[in-house]
């Protein structure tokens, strides 16, 4: 397994769609979609890059990077999506919250191999 690292993005500008959920039990399907949610965003026209990370108490952050509003309100329609969103409402999410945003600077360190 290799380390994690923060998704490789452009320069600014562009937009993180910031999704914050707090998960109910059981897997429910989840993972199997997640996944393949995953592969249908990246094939997705404006889709940068993503970060996600989900806590021991079950706080999960994932935060898509989009080359604009356009994009976005794409991937938002797109017919999987949507069907995944209604799912995940039902059965996935105890409570969630979505923010957009646009990124106007970024910047970033890694630790040289070694150090």
């Amino acid at each position: 397994m290799t380390d994690p690292l923060p998704a490789s993005l452009p320069a600014p500008p562009y937009y993180a769609v910031v999704f914050t959920a707090v998960r109910t039990a059981g897997d429910n399907g989840y993972g199997e979609m997640d996944e393949r949610l995953f592969k249908l965003a990246a094939d997705q026209p404006g889709f940068l890059g993503v970060d996600a990370a989900r806590g021991a108490n079950g706080l999960g952050i994932t935060v898509s990077y989009w080359r604009d509003e356009e994009s976005i309100a794409a991937w938002r329609d797109h017919a999987e999506h949507a069907l995944a969103r209604a799912y995940g409402r039902e059965h996935w999410y105890a409570s969630f919250a979505l923010h957009v945003a646009k990124v106007e600077r970024a910047y970033g360190f890694t630790r040289p191999a070694g150090t």
